[in-house]
């Protein structure tokens, strides 16, 4: 099955010489969630912009179910719903008149059906008749998602949707994203929280000046690049790393009560035991052994850190 979104080369550049994008070439399924994580500036806005046609291409092509974003524009754009990271909403309009309007943006029909679905499914229902000033910013944030969904797209972009949300309220909006995709919608979502990534995306891509870094499967991808981490727990306060263990790639961690060891999850071997048995011939005694696995975050960070100067 052909892919619902299909970037090719894309390439994005401003008077002056700036390059926002730099070739970037993605696929996404249709029904799938895909989170793009980068640092402010990485280019992540402009791609959005630039496949929802607000920003034109220098050049690459970009389709939508098959449809050309320049050639096929009207086409491309009916099947695109976006959700900007601006709060911009008519201050004295009704919340159910503001989604309608949206709609008939898009030359639908009118369907109050629709409508009503779509805003008890953001819970707006009961604030229909409201007018946007009188909402608070996380309901504002969800007119902008009804207004993406009025004309029933096929792909939904989320620019940073729950910035500057409460914490309850951006897990309402991870159940949303669910829902959609039980509709068959295709999300791709921008966000500076990697939580965010972790618990909604199938997919997670890293850009960073204007190139795509990596796209993978987001349990792959901590599984072939996480490491994890040995946590030693002594009951002796230790001002440095004792001389018989030189010999480890070890560090002194909470104020010098615990010994920190990283390794690879594909080594052949671990060290581990060897280590254990090290520190007890030190004279060490241990008060715990505690390991964890490398986050989402530690592997975004590294990449970024990792990316070449010269890609600026």
């Amino acid at each position: 099955m052909a892919p619902i979104l299909s970037i090719r080369d894309l390439r994005k550049s401003y008077d002056g010489g700036f390059e926002a994008l730099k070739g970037v070439s993605l696929d996404i399924e249709e029904g799938e969630i895909i989170a793009l994580l980068g640092p402010n500036g990485a280019g992540k806005t402009t791609l959005i912009s630039t496949v929802c046609g607000i920003t034109m291409p220098t050049s690459g092509s970009v389709t939508v179910a098959g449809f050309d974003i320049l050639d096929n524009y009207r086409q491309a754009r009916a099947l695109i719903g976006l959700v900007p990271q601006e709060i911009a909403l008519e201050p004295f309009e009704k919340v159910i008149n503001t989604v309608r309007f949206s709609r008939g943006l898009f030359g639908k029909g009118r369907k109050d059906t629709a409508v009503e679905d779509i805003l008890k499914r953001l819970s707006l229902w009961d604030k229909r008749d409201a007018q946007i000033r009188e909402l608070s910013g996380g309901m504002k944030r969800r007119v902008l998602i009804a207004k993406a969904l009025a004309h029933e797209p096929r792909v939904l972009f989320l620019d940073e949707p729950t910035a500057g949300v409460d914490v309850e309220l951006r897990k309402d909006m991870w159940e949303i994203v669910e829902q959609l995709r039980n509709d068959g919608v295709t999300t791709i979502l921008t966000t500076h929280y990697i939580e965010e990534a972790e618990a909604i995306a199938d997919r997670v891509g890293v850009i960073n000046k204007g190139e795509i870094l990596l796209v993978e499967d987001k349990d792959k991808l901590v599984a072939r690049m996480g490491q994890k981490q040995l946590d030693v727990q002594l009951t002796t306060h230790l001002e440095a790393i004792p001389e018989a263990l030189a010999s480890y790639d070890l560090s002194l961690e909470g104020d010098g009560w615990t010994l920190v060891y990283r390794y690879d999850t594909k080594a052949e071997r671990t060290g581990i035991t060897k280590l254990l048995n090290d520190v007890s011939a030190a004279g060490l005694q241990l008060k715990d052994v505690v390991t964890r696995q490398s986050s989402l975050e530690d592997i975004f960070v590294s990449l970024v850190r990792e990316a070449p100067e010269n890609a600026a």
